[in-house]
């Protein structure tokens, strides 16, 4: 018992203290800042997503899978090391030269009273893997751990979607998944959430144009919570969560 005393002495608090200021490596691929003006010719074809529109210049972080290409090839491009990406809004994830970041911060998720009040204390979340490299789902899995510690803000994962509020689908959604997706998500009682984790979930990624996946599901159903990412790092989704499920001050 002293020696595990003395270890956890030792060890002092593993985990990050204030987790929606944490800073962020340098080297982190990020939220892009776009600038105007400048020569983009160089950049034409790329970017293996699509994720690129050179006219007028904009990129699609819902489809970016922040590989550096583009950054590499222009100079009108720069993906800082930004990682509060989420929003609750599709269209919130094109990014031009007029957007800033802090401003996408505090504008990109939109709070709801009846979220804040159903979930704000607690919420469960069954993770599906539709057909995914199993990189997103490694960054989830680490969001439970000593260091990010996503359970002392009330969000854990599930091992079965009656205990769930909602689901966090990773993957472009495979044909093999499309059934048991649907059947997961119809087993989550009501009100639930939908969030997809990812460039391939929210869309497709570098498997948007393969004939084996089945995205019909996101045409049946309301998604709450796009999180970008390539794969998504546990800062992005705890972050992205809390601002969906916590009052805004």
């Amino acid at each position: 018992m002293l020696d595990t005393l003395k270890a956890r002495i030792y060890q002092g608090k593993q985990y990050i203290k204030d987790i929606e200021n944490a800073p962020m490596r340098e080297q982190f691929r990020g939220f892009p800042k776009l600038q105007a003006g400048i020569d983009t010719s160089s950049c034409e074809g790329v970017c293996p997503t699509g994720a690129l529109n050179l006219n007028p210049l904009s990129i699609d972080m819902g489809k970016c899978t922040f590989c550096g290409a583009c950054e590499r090839a222009c100079e009108a491009i720069k993906l800082t090391n930004g990682y509060k990406l989420t929003s609750s809004d599709r269209e919130k994830l094109i990014v031009t030269h007029d957007t800033k970041y802090e401003d996408y911060v505090n504008s990109a998720v939109e709070v709801k009273k009846e979220i804040v009040k159903m979930f704000g204390k607690s919420l469960k979340l069954r993770q599906v893997s539709a057909g995914g490299c199993n990189g997103c789902e490694m960054e989830l899995n680490a969001c439970s751990n000593v260091n990010f510690d996503m359970g002392r803000f009330g969000i854990d994962f599930v091992a079965s979607p009656r205990h769930a509020d909602g689901i966090v689908i990773t993957g472009p959604i495979t044909e093999n998944m499309a059934y048991a997706l649907e059947d997961c998500y119809k087993s989550v009682p009501e009100p639930k959430l939908v969030i997809l984790c990812g460039a391939c979930a929210i869309s497709g990624g570098v498997f948007q144009e393969c004939t084996k996946i089945n995205r019909e599901f996101l045409e049946k159903y309301p998604v709450d919570l796009y999180i970008p990412g390539c794969p998504v790092h546990p800062l992005t989704f705890i972050n992205g969560v809390l601002s969906y499920i916590k009052n805004k001050k």
